[in-house]
């Protein structure tokens, strides 16, 4: 036990006053019981080391604020995770994990969980909507058919990535998440647009980019602090051609440009011509 506490201590660093326990690219599938007489540290950083599981004496670790164990081979949250009251951030994307454990609902302080390319991962418990501070949401590339209801009663979210998932349509309420200032949706299978979708003022980046949608609703013409929408590579029902490409018209900020904002509000335009016109 003294030969492992002592290279466990090899791992500690400090940063801006903040003890950091760390490991990179090194093959440690669990966790051993010494790492308990470290409770002191405040911030997690394991990294590509194919980490299992995260273990049951997490809870012992109330100082932790930032738990960061990304890209290892984790396909399980202990509910202990849910005694850790101070903890801030919880980053376990390219993990293992199919489901998230009620518990989590209980870190009242966490702001910013990132669960992003866990593979067979399709649904929360109901009890995330309880983390009133979470702000920041990434839930990309996983196997969600549709928005979860604790997501949609998340009041104080201001960012979510649900993109590369199978999401075939977007709830009615999603008006509720009134603080989401950005939204990416993309490479998902949605068809139509909740005409609610136009009440999220708060609203500046919408990217609906690789989907299936054949129209806009008029409503999101009134989305008067949106900046940035992105409709690339969707069968939208009307040919509507923002202005000719050029030699210097290349590459991403181009397709930016030919299906951004301004794209949306003259395809909006066009369609109601073409209604007054039909009428």
């Amino acid at each position: 036990n003294r030969i492992v506490l002592a290279k466990l201590k090899e791992k500690l660093v400090n940063e801006d006053g903040r003890l950091i326990f760390r490991l990179e690219k090194e093959e440690w599938k669990t966790l051993p019981q010494a790492l308990v007489h470290l409770t002191q540290v405040q911030e997690w950083q394991i990294h590509r080391t194919g980490l299992q599981s995260i273990p049951n004496f997490i809870c012992r670790f109330e100082h932790v604020v930032v738990l960061d164990l990304s890209r290892n081979a984790i396909n399980v949250i202990p509910r202990e995770i849910g005694e850790m009251r101070r903890l801030r951030e919880l980053l376990l994307s390219y993990n293992q994990l199919k489901d998230i454990p009620e518990e989590l609902g209980r870190c009242e302080n966490l702001e910013r969980l990132e669960l992003a390319m866990n593979g067979n991962l399709s649904d929360l418990p109901s009890e995330l909507s309880q983390l009133k501070k979470l702000c920041y949401l990434d839930l990309s590339m996983n196997r969600f058919l549709s928005l979860p209801e604790c997501v949609v009663g998340l009041a104080g979210l201001q960012w979510l990535d649900m993109g590369g998932n199978h999401l075939q349509g977007l709830p009615a309420d999603i008006h509720r998440m009134g603080n989401l200032h950005t939204l990416w949706l993309q490479r998902n299978e949605l068809k139509e647009l909740p005409e609610n979708l136009s009440l999220l003022q708060s609203l500046e980046t919408l990217v609906l980019s690789n989907n299936r949608l054949r129209d806009i609703p008029a409503q999101m013409e009134g989305m008067a602090n949106l900046r940035f929408v992105n409709f690339r590579d969707n069968p939208l029902t009307l040919d509507v051609v923002l202005f000719n490409k050029t030699q210097q018209e290349e590459g991403e900020d181009e397709d930016r440009e030919m299906f951004g904002l301004d794209f949306m509000h003259m395809y909006i335009q066009e369609a109601r011509r073409r209604d007054m016109m039909s009428t």
